[in-house]
């Protein structure tokens, strides 16, 4: 099994794309952090006048880290999708299952590389996120660090964030064998079609209760970003945990079922 981890980490890092998305992740995390630290508690009419509410110093804190990170985990989704994808694209699928015949400890390997992959771009972003949000946030003599532990904490769950939306782009990915189809679907339906969705859903009381259930809102409910959108309270971050892996287990687990039996030539 080690062996097998191995490998499939080796696909990732001998790889151009491993610094390509690195980078990406990196400006991802430090260029949104800066501009929310830049604009954080000035004065557009809020509060009163209809506005986006105040925030407390945590929540604004929270708020700037995490931004980017709607962008950071459509990144490690598209890893996800090609970490299979590319497999099918360059007929390397058939080499793999012989040099591990057994299929299930490919796939095991696979998720378990990915979830590490995750791992290490939520590193990245956070690196680059609070190294930039907090130098603003201080500069404008605003507390970077209101409170360290929950900070901590919403930090640390990025981490998990990225890594479950990298084994939801498996899936994905196994699905659409087809790569350019896989990721232009996955990515259209995390990036457009689904928060589309559920701004639609929050403008009904009963469609609110179904959209705090979607794998976007989900993921604010896990770091616990503050949006300002009305509706129905969103989930505690281990609710919105457990809705992440739901889809991440769903997903990863039927597509993996589905390699396991399928036929490759």
């Amino acid at each position: 099994m080690s062996g097998a981890i191995t490998a499939e980490f080796r696909k990732l890092f001998t790889t151009r794309l491993w610094w390509g998305m690195a980078i990406g992740v990196f400006i991802a995390g430090a260029g949104l952090a800066g501009l929310f630290a830049a604009i954080a508690g000035r004065d557009f009419g809020g509060g009163e006048g209809g506005g986006p509410p105040r925030l407390d110093p945590l929540q604004t804190a929270t708020n700037v880290y995490v931004s980017g990170l709607s962008i950071a985990y459509l990144m490690t989704l598209a890893i996800g999708v090609m970490a299979i994808g590319a497999e099918y694209r360059h007929k390397t699928i058939t080499s793999t299952f012989l040099a591990t015949p057994r299929r299930v400890r490919v796939m095991v390997a696979k998720v378990v590389s990915l979830l590490g992959s995750g791992a290490f771009y939520g590193l990245v972003f956070v690196v680059g996120s609070v190294g930039v949000g907090a130098t603003v946030l201080s500069v404008r003599s605003l507390p970077a660090f209101p409170e360290t532990g929950p900070i901590v904490r919403t930090l640390a769950l990025s981490l998990l964030v990225l890594g479950l939306w990298a084994l939801i782009g498996l899936g994905a990915g196994i699905l659409i064998p087809n790569q350019v189809a896989a990721l232009l679907v996955a990515v259209g339906v995390a990036w457009i079609v689904e928060p589309i969705a559920g701004v639609v859903l929050n403008n009904w009381s009963w469609g609110a209760d179904i959209a705090r259930f979607f794998p976007s809102q989900a993921t604010g409910a896990i770091v616990q970003s503050v949006s300002g959108t009305p509706g129905a309270d969103p989930l505690s971050w281990w609710g919105g945990a457990l809705v992440l892996i739901g889809y991440a287990a769903v997903l990863a687990g039927v597509g993996s079922a589905l390699t396991v039996r399928r036929d490759v030539t």
